[in-house]
């Protein structure tokens, strides 16, 4: 039997999936309209669900917040309802929304696509709606997507992660940029940050911004994607547009989130927002592990825990063991070796550590990373940073990923963890501080 490919992939049958499994009832579908959901009805009373996510709100209501509006969608496989169908099937389905186009990100709409790619335009058979290839589109060319659908409301709904350089984030303040050039507006279906509501981490500098930190925010922003463009609007879109704003920003909010729970608190399914984040403890430690894409250590990326895996052939057991000694918390590291599938060190043997997760609220991803990076620039001489020859004014890819020079001029002189935190502690706390009037959900954070 021939593979299909990715087109034939995408343009598969329908079909309602799971819906009793999560408490939803799905109108059985009729004659002509198979796959159809004629009606969103919650009847769920699982008691292990916490948390309802905005796009669930927003179907219970019947899409009434898109009611009259031509809309284009930015989402990806995370934007499901809790019945695990996506929102552009349930909306087309409904018959309640005149949905003008789909804006797929970084590995696409239906997410068949690897790290830096994306899935180019086509037309969904599903659906007959035009999917538009947004990943790495600048302000014009998104600008040009919305006219060309006919777009007067942009909507968001992607399951985040919570880091800056995760880019889907950037896709949507892309997508801002764009609004208001074209007048569209923006709805965002707001759903947990799965790390939680604490922000972590090294600010962003001019200097060093790119498609994986365009704007100065902290490494681990501790917002949700709602919280995030109403900082966004507010904050940094005026210094981009000549003082504009959007015309219009509505936030979806989930039910019952709180800042100090992490996604295993939520009670909802995970659904991988990226090939190469397979899981919430995934999300947990990516801020900080997610840096050695900026070594030459593999990060993980070609086994089937990538991010939580860390290694290179030259690594032994001194690095597991230097780290089990520094009790970090929220965490263990368990010697381990694999063998990367593609990626770096494809088909060698790496020795490196797992990062096990042991009490998640406990966790700041930052220090992870960085007593990892400390430790293993301390002990391995074939240790190197990532040179990029293609941006010889910016060839550390550790600096984009950091935000600046600091953290790699710190490392490789020696300086020890305390220090390499204590760097950013009052840009941190300043950007803390600047959030607050644009945090929608209660709760403490650490």
């Amino acid at each position: 039997m021939t593979s299909p490919n990715r087109r034939q992939l995408l343009t598969g049958g329908a079909g309602v999936a799971g819906a009793a499994a999560f408490g939803l009832a799905a109108t059985p579908a009729s004659a002509g309209t198979l796959g159809r959901t004629t009606a969103y009805t919650s009847t769920a009373n699982d008691p292990n669900r916490k948390v309802t996510p905005g796009a669930d709100v927003a179907a219970a209501a019947n899409w009434s917040v898109l009611a009259g509006r031509k809309v284009g969608i930015i989402t990806n496989p995370t934007g499901v309802l809790l019945n695990l169908r996506t929102i552009v099937d349930e909306m087309h389905d409904a018959g309640t929304v005149d949905i003008r186009g789909v804006f797929g990100p970084e590995h696409g709409f239906r997410g068949t696509a690897q790290a830096g790619e994306a899935e180019d335009t086509y037309v969904d058979e599903r659906t007959g709606i035009t999917v538009y290839d947004a990943y790495g589109a600048n302000t014009a060319k998104f600008a040009s997507m919305i006219r060309a659908s006919g777009t007067d409301t942009v909507v968001f709904d992607i399951q985040d992660v919570g880091c800056r350089f995760y880019t889907y984030i950037w896709t949507m303040y892309t997508a801002m940029k764009a609004c208001v050039e074209t007048g569209a507006s923006m709805a965002v279906l707001d759903r947990p940050n799965p790390i939680g509501g604490t922000a972590y981490g090294p600010m962003m500098t001019d200097p060093w911004t790119s498609g994986v930190g365009a704007e100065n925010i902290v490494q681990a922003h501790g917002m949700t994607v709602g919280e995030m463009a109403r900082y966004l609007d507010a904050i940094i879109l005026p210094t981009d547009t000549n003082g504009a704003r959007l015309s219009k920003l509505e936030v979806v909010e989930c039910k019952g989130w709180r800042r100090d729970v992490t996604y295993a608190g939520t009670g909802l399914p995970w659904v991988m927002p990226s090939p190469n984040m397979p899981t919430p403890d995934t999300a947990l430690v990516y801020p900080g592990t997610g840096m050695f894409e900026g070594t030459n250590l593999s990060e993980g990326r070609g086994t089937t825990r990538p991010f939580e895996l860390i290694g290179a052939p030259y690594v032994d057991y001194k690095w597991a063991e230097r780290l089990a000694g520094r009790d970090v918390a929220g965490v263990a590291f368990r010697e381990a070796y694999f063998t990367p599938t593609f990626n770096k060190h494809v088909g060698k043997v790496c020795g490196g550590v797992q990062v096990h997760i042991v009490e998640p609220s406990a966790i700041d991803p930052m220090r992870v990373g960085v007593e990892m990076l400390v430790a293993a620039r301390s002990i391995y001489t074939d240790f190197q940073w990532r040179y990029d020859a293609y941006d010889p004014a910016r060839p550390y890819w550790i600096d984009k990923l950091s935000g600046s020079t600091r953290l790699r001029d710190q490392i490789t002189a020696g300086a020890d963890v305390e220090t390499v935190m204590g760097a950013w502690k009052d840009e941190l706390a300043a950007f803390d501080a600047r959030r607050q009037p644009f945090l929608i959900y209660g709760g403490p954070t650490r």
